[in-house]
């Protein structure tokens, strides 16, 4: 490890003894959705310095540290959580970045993340959520993004796509997915959407790999010199889960239809169909929580951008390898995971479950579903460690072992 990375990690260690509690006026504070005792009308905010740590097979070691500043309302529930964070990459640099969440009613909320590095790399999303509408049977959501991800990586396409194979490339994007959907009934939802997504390839930041087009052609790997796609969406749900953010119990089935066409401004005349299933079974009150998850995906088309097939690997699909390491025309996916609470722990105010989560990842790319080879599939193991503050702030470290080494992610939110 390098001498500088110690540096910050003992200093981010020490600024943990540094975490505290205190009580501002609400109307200093705008974002609080209501002020906590011991004063009436003031917000409790702690504020709780960590240290970054994170390691992908794409982008290597990060470090650095970050600061969380969590508001509560008067049922102590953290409402608004602000975390500025600056890191350090070996090829990309220092990267500052702002992540904020706000939560002023259980059932709407606004995420953002802004984030810049040196090199390449930037980073601006905005997700909102809203099922306050109609007696809480319409729900609105909208995620906007701007990105430029210097790490991508190809490999060919396949289930056999060889590691020897990998070449480096920038995925400069920009685009929305905005979706509305209707509650039918107690268990059913309609929903409707559409995505628009701009994709720009451009030499990526890893100079010992070789670049995406010394080895593929546009001929070969379509959409390697950019795309457009405008699709519409619909999807069916049926869900008996008891929350939506942290199910504990119940049962998650989404059947979905988008068609990207071309005179819309898609690049082509493609379709996705998607299947996927989940349950959450729960034993000693829910201390252990068996869960797990099946989705199939298949694209069907001519001349489709390669990042706009079937895909995995990564955070929420294969943990044991890096974002979009396997491409085809289709993916069967299985998780299965056994969440374990360990302890209920209160640190600076803030009370935490933390989980360990054994997992397995199951799944293959393919060009059909029929054609599914059992020697296709990867198998990856695999541990996660989590820290869960009711009713919506999960943070994640997730570490899976597939045939290319470790993988490691860091991130907030369940992977499914």
């Amino acid at each position: 490890m390098p001498l500088r990375c110690v540096h910050i990690i003992l200093a981010s260690i020490m600024m943990l003894t540094v975490g505290c509690t205190s009580y501002i006026p609400r109307d200093s504070f705008w974002l609080a959705a209501g002020g906590a005792d011991p004063e009436e009308g003031a917000v409790k905010l702690v504020s709780i310095p960590l240290p970054v740590i994170a390691a992908s097979p794409n982008e290597g070691v990060t470090y650095g540290a970050l600061t969380a500043f969590l508001a509560h309302n008067r049922q102590d529930e953290v409402t608004t959580l602000l975390a500025p964070q600056v890191t350090y990459n070996d090829t990309f640099g220092l990267t500052a970045s702002l992540y904020g969440a706000y939560y002023p009613i259980p059932d709407r909320n606004m995420e953002f993340n802004l984030s810049q590095s040196g090199r390449v790399n930037h980073d601006y999303e905005l997700r909102i959520k809203d099922s306050s509408f109609l007696d809480r049977k319409l729900e609105l959501n909208g995620f906007f993004f701007k990105l430029s991800d210097g790490s991508s990586r190809f490999f060919g396409f396949n289930a056999k796509s060889k590691q020897q194979m990998e070449t480096n490339y920038a995925d400069n994007e920009v685009g929305y997915n905005i979706s509305a959907g209707y509650q039918i009934g107690r268990h059913f939802q309609i929903t409707v959407g559409d995505r628009f997504r701009d994709v720009k390839i451009q030499r990526g930041a890893f100079e010992s790999l070789p670049d995406i087009r010394d080895r593929f052609t546009t001929a070969t790997v379509p959409g390697i010199d950019g795309f457009t796609t405008h699709a519409a969406r619909v999807a069916l749900v049926y869900s008996t889960l008891d929350s939506r953010d942290m199910p504990t119990y119940g049962g998650y089935t989404r059947i979905s239809f988008e068609p990207t066409i071309k005179d819309l401004g898609g690049a082509e005349n493609y379709r996705h169909y998607e299947v996927e299933a989940k349950g959450y079974i729960p034993f000693a009150e829910s201390r252990f929580i068996s869960v797990f998850r099946l989705m199939y995906n298949q694209t069907l088309g001519e001349r489709v951008p390669f990042l706009e097939q079937s895909i995995l690997g990564g955070e929420t699909t294969l943990r044991g390898y890096g974002r979009n390491r396997f491409i085809d025309n289709s993916f069967l996916l299985c998780n299965l995971e056994e969440r374990i609470r360990l302890i209920r722990w209160e640190i600076f105010g803030v009370t935490a479950d933390w989980e360990i989560a054994p997992f397995i990842d199951m799944g293959a790319v393919m060009e059909s579903l029929k054609k599914a080879d059992s020697s296709n599939f990867e198998f990856n193991p695999g541990v996660g460690i989590r820290a869960v503050v009711r009713p919506n702030i999960i943070g994640r470290l997730d570490i899976g072992i597939g045939k290319d080494g470790p993988a490691v992610f860091v991130g907030l939110g369940y992977p499914f």
